[in-house]
């Protein structure tokens, strides 16, 4: 029964990205004009949405987006008209959560090196604060003393569980840079007297890490917190800690369509791992990002040329580093599944053969496939990233000046799909202003040297210095 059901959710999502991508091309989103172009599917973003608190059931729980998955102000603002909660962490990704209408009850900041200035502005809005690390303690401590907050505020612990398959993706290994080191000597006895010390401290945080860490590695993580927090509770003779952050971290499947593992297999590893969690005692926080929003996305490019070299095939497109930059530099640990379609935008047919799918970016290994046997392609076909809802939209790199694509997002009504624009195309007159054009003379030390001043007005050499600075 519930393989039907599986097969019979994928070929819909199959179905529904068939049905987008040929209705994308028609629109001219993605063609000769517009080589690259994200899509976000708004309708299943909501319904991964309801999956997740279908999970948790009655447990008294925020489920936040972490936004660095898709720091675009539509789909946040998407989410936060969902109910969801935003996690946040620099100033940028803070503005961006406002902007979209989170409340600040609703907002979560996490970042290993806040500033002074990021955590009195953090404080005075009432956002919640995660702190790293002992010092940023004392120096909320510092700030708390000259101005009251409603902010709930917390510490991030890193319970040294291990790491995952992704050594880069993986927050709880014994020497990682995120939070206190729960293993090390005298850190426990440390964190005790840190909440003994601050009856404003009310929560703890911990996050394992995303994509290539188990539900079983994550519920050990959750479970070391949980017993520090009734420890911590223990000491004080009262509920101090109240609430307990336990991250993200729900790996997803690029393999295929099917979505596994799913938000109920993480809720019951919690239960397994973690009995007590879900009755109620704690409040408790999420902070799922990739899981989300990775298949409710996709990326087309358009093929510009096809070539061989050394009896290989190579397609030449418009999707390389610039878009997909793990998947580039780390093809392992980030490969993507990709989908062939015509010109026309319906699933191509060909025949198959090995090919290499290669990006615009000048530079020999910025392929997103190497020997991927595919529909064979040829100039004006479409390629289709899947599975690049989470990051791929978050993380563009400027490598040749390379034009951010569009990003589109879409809902089925009916018979009808509509788009909207999310992020418009990059412009060449935005490249420039983005590349200084505006202080193209700046670096022209020896004309500016050589003009005389004139009275009364500031030396020119002078100002070239006093703007040089802002480098720094």
């Amino acid at each position: 029964m519930r393989i039907a059901q599986v097969d019979q959710d994928t070929d819909g999502r199959r179905q529904q990205r068939d049905r987008a991508v040929r209705e994308a091309v028609r629109a001219g989103l993605i063609g000769p004009a517009h080589v690259a172009a994200g899509f976000l599917d708004a309708d299943g973003i909501q319904e991964s949405v309801r999956d997740l608190r279908r999970a948790f059931g009655d447990a008294p729980v925020l489920h936040t987006f972490a936004a660095k998955a898709a720091p675009l102000v539509p789909v946040l603002r998407l989410l936060a008209r969902s109910g969801m909660g935003c996690e946040v962490a620099s100033p940028g990704e803070l503005a961006q959560a406002v902007a979209a209408d989170f409340p600040p009850e609703r907002i979560v900041l996490d970042s290993p090196a806040k500033t002074r200035a990021e955590l009195a502005d953090a404080l005075a809005l009432g956002v919640a604060v995660n702190a790293d690390n002992f010092p940023e303690l004392d120096r909320i401590g510092e700030l708390l003393a000259v101005s009251e907050s409603t902010s709930v505020l917390g510490l991030r612990i890193n319970p040294q569980v291990g790491a995952g398959a992704i050594d880069a993706m993986s927050t709880a290994s014994l020497s990682s840079k995120f939070g206190v080191p729960l293993r090390d000597a005298g850190a426990r006895k440390r964190i005790l007297k840190a909440f003994a010390e601050r009856p404003w401290l009310t929560r703890l945080h911990v996050h394992v890490g995303s994509q290539g860490c188990s539900l079983e590695l994550i519920g050990q993580g959750v479970r070391a917190a949980y017993e520090l927090a009734e420890e911590i509770n223990a000491m004080a003779g009262r509920q101090q800690v109240t609430s307990l952050d336990i991250g993200g971290g729900l790996p997803v499947n690029f393999d295929d369509d099917e979505i596994r593992p799913t938000y109920a297999d993480y809720a019951r590893q919690l239960r397994a791992s973690v009995p007590e969690l879900l009755g109620g005692r704690y409040d408790l926080v999420t902070e799922f990002g990739r899981s989300l929003v990775a298949k409710n996305g996709f990326t087309a490019a358009v093929v510009e040329y096809t070539k061989d070299a050394g009896g290989r095939r190579i397609a030449l497109t418009h999707a390389g580093a610039h878009i997909a930059t793990r998947t580039v530099f780390m093809p392992e640990a980030w490969p993507l599944r990709i989908a062939v379609y015509d010109s026309d935008g319906k699933p191509k047919l060909a025949p198959e053969r090995v090919q290499d799918v290669a990006g615009p970016c000048c530079f020999a290994g910025d392929l997103v496939a190497r020997g991927r046997k595919l529909p064979e392609l040829a100039p004006g076909d479409v390629v289709v990233l899947l599975d690049t809802g989470g990051y791929y939209f978050s993380s563009p790199w400027s490598y040749n000046s390379l034009a951010r694509p569009a990003v589109h997002g879409f809902t089925t009504r009916e018979s009808d799909i509509r788009f909207a624009a999310v992020r418009p195309e990059q412009t060449l007159v935005e490249i420039l202003a983005e590349s200084g054009v505006d202080q193209a003379d700046a670096l022209l030390f020896s004309d500016v040297d050589s003009t005389p001043a004139q009275a009364g007005t500031p030396a020119p050499a002078r100002c070239v210095q006093t703007e040089a600075r802002s480098w720094h």
